[in-house]
């Protein structure tokens, strides 16, 4: 057995077909169609880039592809910076050779090659290869008995015979090898014209490579019509904990002598006004914050300092609406807003109505879902003496792909 030590893991990503069986190429090809949420192919860079072995990852992609491919890769929840990518050529083989030159120079001593559209690889399937090339194979075809009976058909569809299952197997990815051999076998596949190989073991036992069987995983399903598709997206939204975050955010503002003040974006005559460097709507600054708080992005602060002249006097109705730009961006959809003001004066009963409009309006959900509601501080501390006006806020917002 070889150290493990010894063991520099390149893994190769085929992403580069067009995936018609999968449908109208209006919907994108198939490795970036959302199941659970995010592209197919994060699901699978996800079981990749986690699994606790040195590697580098080559995802091999279509040229026009660079855009989805990026996207794609931001959702990865493991570590990103192994990953790059190199142009596919026009067949899955030429896709797989393109991604082992890119590997050529990075001194991998063993290559993993999987299908972008297998998402439901785990690090079962993939400890059982790494062991299998341990054990010195020269290539490891994870593969499932065939469980069905077969049948030979003829071209005008009569059964022509019963084909026996008995040492049969359906072949999955990864398929696994020793670099050096496996890139030479392509490239000498390559150099002789044939392009009718219809997975990388087949090009191994062409070039007289001894080919290990290990069991593969009956979830370790390719996803290759669109009903596929669908059916992995019913699987995944089935199984994960749908992703409901809560935000609180928490304000308070000076009163001094004035004419009115500014509560939601609704402007209430007063003999006091709020004190700060924007319009100083104490409820839109704690909503702003409740909301950036679902997805980390901070506080108002720090995209809006007060230090920048150019926020002097701005309606803070700006600052809400970036920071819901910005759970939208990530994935979040906004499900509630509640906003309570903390003030003896002045009465904010007659403008709720108005200003849970405008909370509908800026956020662009519906009247049923913004609350504001008002209460004293009973004349106790400096909210009771009249001296400022404060804020709790808090946002609910669902994020796209379930809970990690």
């Amino acid at each position: 057995m070889q150290a493990k030590e010894q063991f520099s893991c390149g893994i190769v990503i085929v992403a580069a077909g067009r995936g018609e069986r999968a449908g109208s190429l209006r919907d994108g090809p198939k490795q970036y169609r959302p199941i659970g949420g995010r592209p197919v192919i994060t699901h699978t860079l996800d079981a990749f880039a986690t699994w606790p072995m040195e590697k580098r990852i080559v995802v091999a992609i279509h040229p026009d592809d660079e855009a989805l491919f990026d996207h794609a890769r931001s959702l990865v929840s493991g570590d990103t910076s192994v990953i790059t990518f190199a142009h596919g050529g026009a067949t899955r083989q030429l896709s797989v050779l393109a991604g082992l030159k890119a590997l050529e120079k990075s001194g991998v001593t063993h290559v993993l090659i999987h299908d972008a559209v297998r998402p439901f690889i785990d690090h079962a399937l993939l400890d059982r290869c790494f062991s299998a090339l341990m054990e010195g194979a020269d290539a490891v075809l994870p593969a499932v008995a065939v469980a069905d009976t077969l049948k030979r058909g003829s071209a005008d569809g009569i059964v022509v015979e019963t084909v026996p299952r008995t040492g049969l197997f359906a072949a999955q990815t990864p398929q696994c090898f020793r670099f050096p051999p496996i890139l030479e076998a392509h490239e000498n596949a390559a150099a002789s014209g044939r392009s009718d190989f219809t997975d990388d073991a087949a090009i191994a036992e062409w070039a007289g490579l001894p080919v290990s069987l290990i069991a593969g995983s009956a979830d370790n399903v390719k996803l290759t019509i669109k009903r596929d598709i669908a059916m992995a997206d019913e699987k995944l939204n089935r199984t994960t904990l749908p992703d409901v975050r809560t935000g609180n955010g928490y304000d308070v503002h000076q009163l001094v002598d004035g004419d009115g003040v500014t509560l939601c974006g609704i402007f209430i005559p007063h003999d006091q006004k709020l004190l700060g460097h924007s319009d100083a709507d104490v409820a839109l600054h704690a909503l702003t914050d409740a909301l950036l708080a679902t997805c980390g992005a901070g506080d108002i602060g720090d995209h809006f300092p007060p230090s920048d002249p150019q926020w002097k006097g701005a309606a803070s109705r700006i600052f809400l609406q970036h920071a819901a730009r910005i759970v939208r961006d990530n994935g979040g959809t906004i499900m509630n807003a509640d906003v309570s003001l903390i003030a003896e004066a002045p009465k904010v009963g007659p403008h709720r109505l108005a200003m849970r409009e405008n909370l509908a309006d800026m956020l662009g959900i519906s009247l049923d879902r913004c609350s504001v509601k008002a209460t004293t501080n009973e004349k106790i501390g400096f909210v009771g003496r009249r001296e400022g006006i404060a804020a709790i806020a808090t946002a609910t917002v669902v994020y796209a792909g379930g809970a990690k």
